[in-house]
């Protein structure tokens, strides 16, 4: 069975990883965490230019601060930059992205939503074909998608996102707790035990870490904690936001309305996300016309504050995992990630003695 250090020889256990939040996780914050002996990952938009400019800051950091360090160390004759990239595949034409993976060369190029579960396969073999020692890393939802990208995309290694994740993910799903364990029994089954999973949805400190070890994931990425760190790209209104926000079932929820904001959604049929249950969205549950909510929302996010306030009453989407209650201060990512790291440690060896 392959592990995810024999794949990402620099980082630490148990593997942390910043999820690939387009537009919130650059370069900073994913130089930060692969520093700190994680897995660094950023998100692309639609901006191959601007994709570059962030590749470019997390390679420069990488470099300057680990010339002699585990990271270069453990790097030594590869070629590969130790840091991942996420790609929309629904929103990306492959012509565009493939020369950025070309260039750059990520350790990991993460794939999330295309058009039909079926584009993972033509992605996963033109990523390869460009960069081959790159891994390919698919986040899914469900254990019938599970199976079916392990079958024809090959994947090194599969996310399992539970449904109380932040941002975007299967608008059906389920929690992490019985999503693991189940595609993990059912790819065991079907020849896939060697794909190693890493488990996503509402894991905020080392308490969750080390329950998505106990259900079988060799790591886990963690969105919403980040949001909260020093480095994200991310408008102070919004971290005050995610900050404030408590009982994190009932202060986010579930919705398409979120992609209507704007206007009419480019997201895939399957696809919801979870936010915060801003004052967009209590108008939407009052019965207010989509049209009315839209207006409202595009005259807000054109003021200096872009629609973000404290207290659910903004007009823009703000993005986050019902783990947001467990978010309670800013700090750098590299502290986010050793101080989660050694909790999960701590939690682990006292499970052991029981």
């Amino acid at each position: 069975m392959s592990t995810l250090k024999e794949q990402l020889p620099w980082t630490s256990s148990p593997l942390l990883v910043n999820a690939p939040m387009a537009g919130f996780a650059g370069g900073k914050l994913a130089s930060a965490v692969t520093l700190a002996g994680g897995l660094g990952m950023i998100g692309s938009g639609f901006d191959m230019d601007a994709l570059r400019k962030e590749i470019g800051i997390a390679a420069e950091e990488v470099k300057r601060s680990s010339s002699s360090g585990p990271v270069t160390s453990s790097m030594s004759g590869r070629t590969l930059l130790p840091i991942g990239v996420g790609f929309l595949p629904f929103a990306l034409k492959l012509d565009d992205v493939l020369p950025v993976i070309a260039e750059f060369r990520p350790a990991v190029v993460w794939l999330f939503a295309p058009e039909s579960v079926d584009g993972y396969a033509e992605w996963a073999a033109a990523v390869r074909k460009v960069s081959p020692e790159s891994r390919i890393w698919v986040q899914l939802g469900s254990v019938a998608a599970a199976l079916h990208v392990a079958k024809m995309a090959r994947p090194d290694v599969l996310c399992l996102q539970g449904a109380d994740a932040g941002g975007h993910g299967f608008e059906r799903g389920a929690s992490v707790i019985s999503l693991l364990p189940e595609a993990a029994d059912a790819l065991a089954r079907d020849g896939f035990s060697h794909i190693p999973l890493v488990a996503s949805g509402a894991i905020a400190d080392g308490r969750g870490v080390a329950a998505a070890l106990a259900l079988g994931a060799q790591g886990v990425v963690m969105g919403t904690r980040f949001l909260a760190s020093r480095e994200v790209n991310v408008h102070p209104l919004y971290q005050a936001a995610v900050l404030e926000a408590q009982d994190g079932g009932q202060v986010t929820t579930r919705s398409k309305l979120f992609d209507q904001l704007r206007g009419p959604s480019i997201w895939p049929e399957v696809y919801d996300g979870r936010a915060l249950r801003t004052q967009s969205h209590k108008d939407f549950e009052c019965g207010v016309r989509l049209e009315e909510i839209q207006k409202l929302h595009n005259e807000a996010v054109a003021g200096e504050d872009r629609g973000f306030k404290t207290g659910l009453e903004g007009r823009a989407a703000i993005w986050a995992g019902t783990g947001v209650g467990l978010v309670k201060e800013v700090k750098g990512a590299r502290e986010i990630v050793e101080t989660v790291r050694q909790e999960a440690k701590d939690i682990l060896s006292k499970v052991t003695k029981l």
